[in-house]
């Protein structure tokens, strides 16, 4: 990075979480587990996804991304800080650092894009059901999912170039479990207005622009279904979208009060806390919520398992 000209700091110190001594083995079983169940949900679903020819769908193609996205995003930070509980080692070269803070903003942009799209599949899906095969054809499914990663690509290079540019002269102490980009600004001793700037504006881009088009795509959606005179379908199209938003509020509700919310008064520990669940505890959630308890994903799940048991079975 071109930040290492300009910088007497060769590495950081991630101070971790603010766990007691005697609690460090708890919380590292806990954090393990949590993120073994990451692991494991996100690449149940993607397997499933690619085994089962009744999931290439579009809603499917999505979730799959989306799988994959949580799996990368908790693996960002996760293994490193499972590290330095077993360690004791709270050190992070300086190049490691920018690169953990590279990939941490590129999958939180990538669930930001595909939450998105997701909504829309949703909203077509419910609004225009007859014309949903015309409108999510293969096409515009796999454009919409090049786009996300397209862009999360320049955006998360952004930031980090701006990043590299900085100077950093003695404090190298991060109150954080990982190289948050908020945090590494506290430390910086050069002028840091156009990395601010440039927050403010992407951050509205990335993060708020996507936020109200969901909300929007489930206005619409809420305003339809409330038309249909089956209650089953509305009880059904409710709890889906529930499940969604419940994710989406959980997701951008932290992040945005994180980064673009005003942080002078806002404590470390809260900072701490907030970003936990949002690389923690949403990835996690992601195949319970929107897979495990769905039908068609216990159905190819069976189908697989049978498979398995029967090769000849049609």
């Amino acid at each position: 990075m071109m930040g290492r000209n300009q910088t007497s700091i060769s590495e950081f110190l991630l101070l971790g979480l603010p766990i007691q001594p005697e609690q460090q083995n708890l919380f590292y079983a806990l954090f393990l587990a949590m993120y073994l169940t990451t692991l494991l949900g996100n690449l149940l679903i993607i397997v499933l996804i690619q085994l089962d020819s009744h999931l290439h769908t579009p809603m499917y193609l999505f979730l799959s991304n989306l799988s994959f996205s949580d799996l990368c995003f908790s693996s960002v930070t996760m293994p490193k800080l499972l590290q330095n509980m077993q360690n004791h080692d709270p050190s992070i070269p300086y190049a490691d650092c920018l690169t953990q803070m590279y990939f941490f903003l590129y999958f939180s942009d990538l669930e930001s894009f595909l939450l998105v799209a997701m909504a829309y599949d949703r909203y077509v899906a419910i609004c225009f059901p007859l014309h949903y095969t015309a409108i999510m054809s293969p096409m515009l499914c796999l454009s919409l999912v090049a786009l996300s990663w397209v862009l999360t690509t320049f955006h998360a290079m952004l930031h980090t170039l701006l990043m590299a540019r900085l100077c950093f002269c003695a404090d190298n102490v991060i109150p954080h479990f990982f190289c948050d980009m908020s945090a590494l600004l506290k430390l910086a001793c050069s002028d840091t207005r156009v990395n601010e700037l440039v927050i403010f504006i992407m951050g509205g881009l990335i993060l708020v622009i996507p936020f109200l088009l969901i909300l929007g795509s489930y206005a619409r959606i809420v305003s339809s279904i409330l038309k249909v005179p089956s209650s089953k379908g509305i009880c059904k199209a409710f709890s889906t979208c529930g499940s969604h938003l419940s994710v989406v509020s959980l997701f951008y509700g932290t992040v945005i009060g994180l980064y673009l919310c005003p942080s002078a008064n806002s404590s470390t520990l809260k900072e701490t806390v907030v970003a936990m669940m949002y690389t923690v505890v949403t990835p996690m959630l992601n195949p319970f919520i929107y897979s495990l308890r769905n039908r068609d994903m216990k159905g190819a799940l069976e189908r697989v398992i049978c498979k398995r048991q029967n090769p000849f079975l049609l």
